[in-house]
């Protein structure tokens, strides 16, 4: 009898191993940010981390801060090892959606002390980066094209939108979108795969109703039959100003209002019961006095599709 009740007890363990993996509490990816501002405050501006759950091997999508995110993480007990260890064996390559400086000050700083790795972005990100920093002007050229001499510890991976390419050394892909952001500038959605999970994160962006675009509606339609399969575990985007700030000073960013607009037009083509509980990160909040209340209050009073709104903090693990 006890030897039949052992057995007995090892098949509902792994019964219900088994629905757990199934029903997808497993988490596919581990973000740890960086930085998660958008502005004013130099050591905490837009950088995340993303590796597949278990993995060290990361991909960092935007650079704006590195150091004290690092740092922090470190006294998180995040990681356990050095912040040297971290930029140069931890970070496999950079992603980066546009080339302002609250998106790559970060890369900038930490070149000379980084290890040789790909930079991806889409053409026009590149060739800002060459022409306004990478320059021997602004900072020395540490890419492998553009002013010489070049010393080549970036090498330049120029993205094609929608098509999927592999993350070099994370065992991730992805596919870029664009966004505008304050038209006709541009700005890339980066949609990440390991395995048959996914992740969106979202560089700047307007809404496609101020910007006079259909960006965002291109990307939700790319996403629909992910979120309605549950392999899309999360998206990253950014609300940089509350209600109250006027649209001709957006500047090519969202409001809570202009996000649960665009959300509603994801959830069209989803379907409402798909959003339910599903986490939206906010990224790129104006570090202004009060805006942050006042985003998350706007935000939470109105989210009629209850999404999962996660506002992140620098330095602190979170897994999807």
């Amino acid at each position: 009898m006890r030897f039949s009740a052992r057995i007995l007890f090892l098949l509902l363990s792994f019964s219900v191993h088994q629905a757990r993996a199934q029903s997808g509490k497993q988490p596919a990816f581990s973000v740890v940010p960086l930085g998660v501002k958008g502005g004013l405050d130099e050591s905490n501006l837009s950088a995340y981390l993303v590796a597949p759950a278990g993995s060290n091997a990361y991909a960092c999508l935007d650079a704006g801060s590195l150091q004290l995110g690092i740092e922090k993480a470190i006294a998180n007990k995040v990681f356990s090892t050095t912040p040297d260890t971290i930029l140069r064996q931890y970070i496999r390559a950079y992603l980066l959606s546009h080339a302002h400086l609250d998106h790559v000050a970060g890369l900038l700083l930490h070149a000379p002390d980084d290890a040789a790795k790909p930079i991806y972005a889409l053409p026009e990100c590149i060739a800002a980066l060459q022409a306004s920093y990478f320059n021997w002007q602004a900072w020395p050229n540490f890419g492998n094209e553009g002013t010489q001499p070049a010393l080549s510890k970036y090498q330049y991976q120029r993205l094609t939108t929608g098509q999927e390419t592999a993350v070099a050394g994370t065992g991730m892909s992805m596919r870029a979108f664009p966004l505008s952001h304050a038209a006709p500038h541009q700005s890339a959605a980066f949609l990440l795969k390991s395995q048959n999970s996914y992740l969106l994160y979202l560089g700047d962006t307007g809404a496609d109703k101020q910007e006079k675009t259909h960006n965002l509606r291109a990307l939700w339609q790319a996403i629909q039959p992910l979120v309605v399969s549950r392999q899309l575990k999360a998206i990253f985007i950014e609300v940089s100003y509350p209600n109250e700030q006027p649209a001709n000073q957006l500047f090519g960013h969202l409001t809570p209002a202009l996000l649960l607009q665009e959300l509603a037009e994801l959830g069209q083509l989803t379907g409402a019961e798909a959003l339910r509980g599903f986490p939206v990160v906010i990224t790129h909040i104006k570090p202004t006095a009060g805006n942050e209340a006042a985003i998350k209050k706007q935000l939470n009073d109105a989210n009629k599709l209850q999404v999962k709104f996660v506002f992140p903090e620098q330095g602190e693990r979170l897994e999807f």
